[in-house]
């Protein structure tokens, strides 16, 4: 405010006429003489900054909608459900009057952050830098990935979750104490049934998923090649790949973190049928825009199928070298469930190759001396050798 004095010691002290002083300064005569006012009322205190605030706001979000916003923040928050300012948004909408203009998601984030339900993170990478990828139709690639959660006594579960690329719909979750590739194959087929069969699937590199690290094929690769389906997987500790499946573990576990703990399997399926029915039909998804649930992002376009061209005489091969057990067998795995094949004690500790195309499997000496060969019942555990029994 050096100006200021300034000017008052121009017109008070010097007397130098007000137009004078505002055109060798270039201020506005009616600041001067509000100045003087200010100066033979106040006195030094008209020195003083001032705040150049508006003195009414007749766009200010009103305290009884900031309440409102808080409120939504903590209810949404204790179901474990999400709290952002896109959701809070979104429930606005629904429940303010049609009169009433809900404010913007800018203006509810700065509400939040205000009342300190933000926390500024300024190390975390700006979405301007990320690189997205997204089917363009329902069904032209699901994800699925595994995920743990422990139990009211404490034991560990696994928890199967499929969602659906383009528009992020939880196609199924499924609770188990331990996930088989012969569960996994029950569970594709059980959402298949229900919406349809992918173009592809996106999967990690576990071993229920894949068998590519030990040379064979899972039951979810040999029924995805049947069916023409894409198989692919991630690139090996990179969980980036699998990314919305990822994220949508967060959501469900930061949900279920809310319930309370089961205590059977049974009890776990009814808490994830439930979340999956809030998730798919009740929650905005914040990857679509306009803002929509996932049911509805899923049935706004016609879904993708299968474009992979199948022979019908796609064959898996493969070749490995083994001995014969103490008990005169050798064991195989197919389809991810593993069988045992007889030989013979007799045949014990002898050095062997098993050559396998399909269900064909020979089984021979290093030599190349057959020694059995037989076409694998996959419903049995033990192939037996055949002999005719003793009377």
């Amino acid at each position: 405010m050096f100006l200021a004095r300034y000017v008052v010691q121009a017109v008070r002290v010097e007397h130098r006429p007000v137009r004078e002083v505002a055109g060798s300064y270039g201020i506005s005569r009616a600041w001067v003489y509000a100045l003087l006012a200010r100066y033979d009322t106040e006195g030094e205190t008209a020195f003083e900054p001032r705040s150049r605030a508006p003195k009414t706001r007749p766009h200010k979000t009103s305290d009884t909608v900031e309440d409102r916003i808080v409120a939504l923040r903590k209810s949404l928050a204790d179901q474990g459900l999400d709290a952002g300012a896109h959701t809070i948004a979104h429930h606005l909408r629904e429940q303010l009057p049609a009169t009433t203009k809900a404010p913007s998601v800018a203006t509810i984030h700065r509400v939040l952050a205000r009342r300190g339900f933000v926390v500024p993170q300024p190390q975390k990478r700006p979405r301007s830098s990320w690189t997205r990828f997204e089917a363009t139709l329902p069904n032209e690639c699901w994800q699925a990935d595994t995920t743990h959660w422990t139990m009211a006594d404490g034991t560990d579960v696994e928890i199967l979750d499929v969602i659906d690329d383009h528009s992020r719909l939880a196609v199924t979750t499924i609770a188990r104490r331990t996930f088989t590739a012969t569960a996994v194959v029950a569970a594709f087929t059980e959402a298949a049934a229900t919406q349809g069969l992918p173009a592809s699937i996106l999967t990690d590199n576990g071993a229920i998923f894949t068998a590519r690290p030990r040379h064979g094929r899972t039951g979810l690769e040999i029924l995805t090649t049947d069916l023409g389906i894409i198989m692919k997987h991630s690139r090996p500790y990179h969980p980036q790949t699998c990314g919305k499946v990822e994220r949508f573990h967060q959501t469900q576990k930061r949900w279920l973190a809310r319930q309370t703990p089961p205590t059977t399997i049974a009890e776990l399926q009814d808490q994830l049928d439930t979340f999956r029915t809030i998730y798919n039909t009740q929650r905005p998804h914040r990857a679509h825009s306009p803002r929509r649930t996932p049911a509805q992002a899923y049935n706004a376009r016609q879904k993708a199928t299968p474009t992979k061209t199948t022979t019908g005489t796609e064959r898996h091969y493969r070749v490995r070298t083994d001995k014969i057990y103490d008990n005169g067998a050798v064991s195989l795995r197919h389809a991810g469930r593993m069988h045992h094949i007889g030989l013979g004690r007799a045949l014990a500790g002898i050095p062997i190759t098993i050559a396998t195309a399909d269900l064909h499997i020979r089984i021979s000496t290093l030599d190349g001396t057959l020694l059995r060969e037989l076409v694998l019942d996959p419903t049995r555990d033990y192939q037996p050798r055949g002999r005719t029994p003793k009377t």
